[in-house]
């Protein structure tokens, strides 16, 4: 699915083009107990709850592709009978109503969905009639398509944190009764996909709230699609072996570190005008050696991160845009103004040392005296009522400046 593709389906998931036919969930203790199962018509709901539900559904279409949401494709053996896309298809066909596979996929997801404390699934039925579109990409009453699917989220369930409140019924200030509050979306999938503006039943679209550490464990046992690791996983592991060569996490290595990733960026800014807008930038071997390089990362220690940059990525390249670090290119920035400003500082005190306006140590000069060549000669030193004073001669026609003011003689 395309960014486009994600925003039409999420636009869905507003108040006013809201369509969602049936929604369903379970409440699941830190024991993997069920102790809450329910469903109901999604539209029948109290308007608080319905814009609560509303809001963790759209959560689930949220953040970037590539990071916090990412395609899955199911194997051939899913699709078989028994086959966990094949409970899937057996859910839509349900429209989320029969009660009994209902409890089946809740214990699917329970035994599959690695979490230390409570959470709450939540399943929804929702049915698109999808328009047509010209080639102006305006939408058209017409329609050949009708998408079928199902949004599932979990989400973790705390805890209110202790403080203090009005008690009403008791006109006091006390201890605030806890109570166990639903957060947002962690985990969630959109099936099948949308590719295409049509129904993939191979494919489904996975969300994390966390693109560091995912629930993979859930995708491949409660989906059976295998895992794909997120941009931030893939940058990290790049930036991982970048330091783990250059040797101790000092401050050399880290403004090497700046340095690739500027090199990285000036790369991408280059190729980008070479191809397509959506097209992506699959660096190979051979390009990570040579923007190492040109970070000043000695051969031998550019090939050992190359080495392992080809064995960890052996699948599939990244794309260039996963491993860029914002907050790097950030930092680089300031690293250099503050690097132009220090040269600035060390020119501007050497031009200071060279007028005589400062000493070489950076003490400053009580007296600076700034005279033609001619004049040197003819300066001197004379008390002048019991005071050492410098002396001058001028003459009739002559001028000087004192602090930037012209005085006569």
């Amino acid at each position: 699915m395309n960014k486009k593709e994600v925003a039409e389906i999420k636009r869905r998931l507003k108040k006013e083009s809201c369509t969602i036919q049936h929604m369903c969930g379970c409440y699941v203790d830190a024991e993997k107990n069920k102790l809450v199962t329910f469903s109901q018509k999604f539209l029948n709901l109290e308007e608080d709850e319905f814009y609560k539900y509303l809001e963790i559904a759209g959560k689930a279409l949220s953040g970037t592709l590539g990071n916090n949401l990412l395609e899955l494709e199911f194997p051939i053996d899913e699709e078989a009978v028994g086959g966990r896309q094949q409970i899937l298809m057996a859910l839509r066909a349900s429209k989320l109503e029969d009660d009994a596979l209902l409890d089946t996929y809740y214990d699917l997801i329970i035994d599959s969905y690695d979490y230390v404390g409570n959470y709450l699934i939540t399943l929804y039925y929702d049915v698109y009639d999808v328009p047509l579109k010209g080639t102006d990409e305006l939408a058209m009453d017409e329609s050949d398509e009708v998408y079928e699917y199902l949004l599932c989220c979990i989400c973790p369930v705390a805890l209110s944190k202790p403080g203090l409140g009005y008690l009403e019924g008791e006109h006091r200030i006390g201890a605030r009764i806890r109570d166990w509050v639903v957060g947002p979306t962690d985990t969630a999938f959109l099936f099948p996909a949308f590719n295409g503006r049509a129904t993939d039943i191979h494919s489904t679209l996975v969300y994390t709230k966390n693109a560091k550490e995912p629930h993979a464990e859930f995708w491949a046992n409660g989906l059976g699609c295998g895992t794909k690791r997120t941009a931030t996983q893939k940058r990290d592991a790049f930036e991982n072996m970048v330091v783990q060569t250059l040797g101790p996490d000092d401050e050399e290595t880290k403004d090497t570190v700046l340095d690739v990733q500027q090199n990285l960026n000036d790369f991408i800014l280059v190729e980008k005008e070479k191809v397509d807008k959506d097209e992506p930038i699959l660096l190979d071997g051979e390009m990570i050696t040579e923007i190492l390089t040109d970070a000043g990362i000695s051969e031998p220690k550019a090939e050992k991160i190359t080495a392992s940059y080809e064995s960890f990525f052996e699948d599939t390249l990244p794309d260039a845009q996963e491993l860029l670090d914002a907050k790097a290119i950030k930092n680089n920035e300031v690293r250099v103004e503050k690097k132009q400003l220090q040269e600035k500082v060390v020119d501007l005190t050497k031009k200071l040392e060279d007028a005589g306006v400062i000493t070489s140590d950076g003490t400053d000069i009580d007296v600076v005296v700034k005279v033609t060549p001619e004049k040197v000669e003819e300066i001197h030193t004379a008390f002048v009522d019991g005071k050492r004073c410098l002396v001058i001669p001028m003459k009739e026609d002559e001028e000087a400046k004192i602090n930037g003011e012209t005085m006569s003689f």
